[in-house]
């Protein structure tokens, strides 16, 4: 970059969600670069602490956040941001939404109720998001209806299911969000 080049303009994006439910797993699949993650050992000080009902034989979580970049082009980058699942972690959310354009939600249609505080979060601050459904080795059981139904979502907020392992499948939910976006009124 000279002298005489702007720097590129810079979005924010919050990926969030229960604990284990794909947050780190979406941002490295999709940042291009090493993401920066904070992952640490479960303990059994957290035994008692962290709800760790049907996150299966999961060893880590993240302690702080996940941090991802995509440039779209010269004028456009991308910055990622997941949240940690945990709820003695949420007060950094608070944080991390700061300067946010939207967010994602990723939800396990196996304990869809982990999902509730995300789009709460989102919704009682005013920040559009998507619903992205991870489904776990293809893991699901309910239609797009159903699921909507269960986390009672608006009609406009769009849901997406998939494998957040994929990249292509992120990149959806992505432009999806980003759609969204554009679609809501311009602010006053």
């Amino acid at each position: 970059m000279t002298s005489t080049q702007a720097a590129p303009a810079a979005v924010k994006i919050l990926i969030a969600g229960g604990f284990g439910v794909g947050k780190t797993t979406m941002v490295g699949a999709v940042s291009e670069v090493t993401p920066l993650r904070t992952e640490e050992y479960l303990t059994k000080a957290s035994v008692g602490v962290d709800d760790l009902a049907g996150v299966g034989a999961k060893e880590t979580t993240t302690v702080a956040l996940d941090f991802g970049r995509i440039t779209v082009s010269d004028e456009l980058v991308v910055y990622l941001f997941g949240t940690p699942g945990q709820e003695r972690f949420w007060f950094m959310w608070n944080d991390l939404v700061n300067g946010a354009l939207g967010g994602v939600v990723i939800a396990d249609t196996r304990r869809l109720d982990t999902s509730f505080a995300s789009i709460d979060f989102f919704e009682s601050r005013g920040i559009p998001f998507v619903v992205a459904i991870n489904c776990f080795d293809g893991h699901n059981t309910r239609t797009a209806e159903e699921i909507r139904s269960a986390l009672d979502l608006d009609p406009h907020v769009p849901l997406l299911i998939g494998d957040v392992r994929q990249r292509g499948f992120d990149k959806d939910v992505l432009l999806a969000l980003v759609d969204h976006l554009m679609r809501l009124p311009a602010p006053v």
